[in-house]
């Protein structure tokens, strides 16, 4: 058995140091995520990198509580982000494997599958990159959310932080943008009309002219109509 050389117990213990100082980085960086239950955030990862490129100082963005939102954007989000946000765990199991089909099918990148929660985590604190230690630590964070959050919260934070065009950050912001009203009075059309553009917000708003946008409004209120198990959780009146 060799002996381990000087040169060896100096990479060693560089290694070591290296690791303890990541750490300790990673500790005191680390978002307080328990502190949402009772604050809302000033800004977030997202707005702060939107600010940072378009040389601008501030979004259009103002905050909400839960209960001056739409129950329609609520239901048309949910819809169409995460169908089983409120029994899920943070992950939803059935829309990864319907993911890892639809990449093995079109021969493409796995992508999207990304819960409300995950996208709330990847939105307050992280970046756009598919970097495997961003996903771990989106991971860690989506787990911290669902632990010491309430859904109704979860979906309070993200409504409120969530780009729905260039610019404009939460559901109030852009009520008040695309319809010259307060999110809280939005129909189901114009909640349909914000939800279909979460996917590409740059793109994808009211008021854009794309055939393919137009459609996903179309197919995302026919969903609406279809999915009536989420009605009383979200405040809506039962279908008759």
């Amino acid at each position: 058995m060799r002996t381990p050389t000087g040169r060896t117990w100096w990479l060693l213990g560089g290694t070591f140091v290296l690791s303890v100082a990541a750490g300790t980085v990673l500790y005191l960086t680390w978002p307080d995520v328990a502190a949402l239950r009772d604050t809302n955030p000033d800004s977030t990862a997202f707005i702060d990198r939107y600010l940072e490129r378009s040389n601008q100082t501030r979004v259009d963005r103002a905050w909400v509580p839960a209960s001056r939102i739409s129950a329609h954007l609520k239901k048309a989000v949910v819809v169409a982000e995460d169908l089983e946000f409120f029994s899920h765990d943070g992950f939803s199991r059935h829309e990864m494997q319907q993911a890892v089909r639809k990449a093995l099918a079109e021969g493409e990148r796995l992508r999207g599958a990304s819960t409300i929660t995950q996208q709330l985590a990847k939105n307050l604190w992280l970046s756009p990159s598919r970097n495997p230690l961003r996903k771990v630590r989106e991971a860690v964070l989506t787990k911290q959310l669902e632990r010491h959050l309430t859904k109704t919260r979860i979906l309070e934070l993200y409504l409120n932080v969530v780009e729905f065009g260039p610019g404009v950050y939460g559901a109030e912001s852009a009520a008040r943008q695309y319809f010259s009203k307060s999110a809280a009075d939005l129909d189901q059309r114009e909640a349909a009309m914000l939800a279909a553009s979460l996917p590409r917000p740059s793109q994808w708003h009211p008021g854009v002219s794309s055939l393919n946008y137009a459609r996903r409004v179309d197919r995302l209120i026919a969903r609406m109509d279809q999915v009536t198990f989420l009605d009383r959780s979200l405040g809506l009146p039962a279908a008759p």
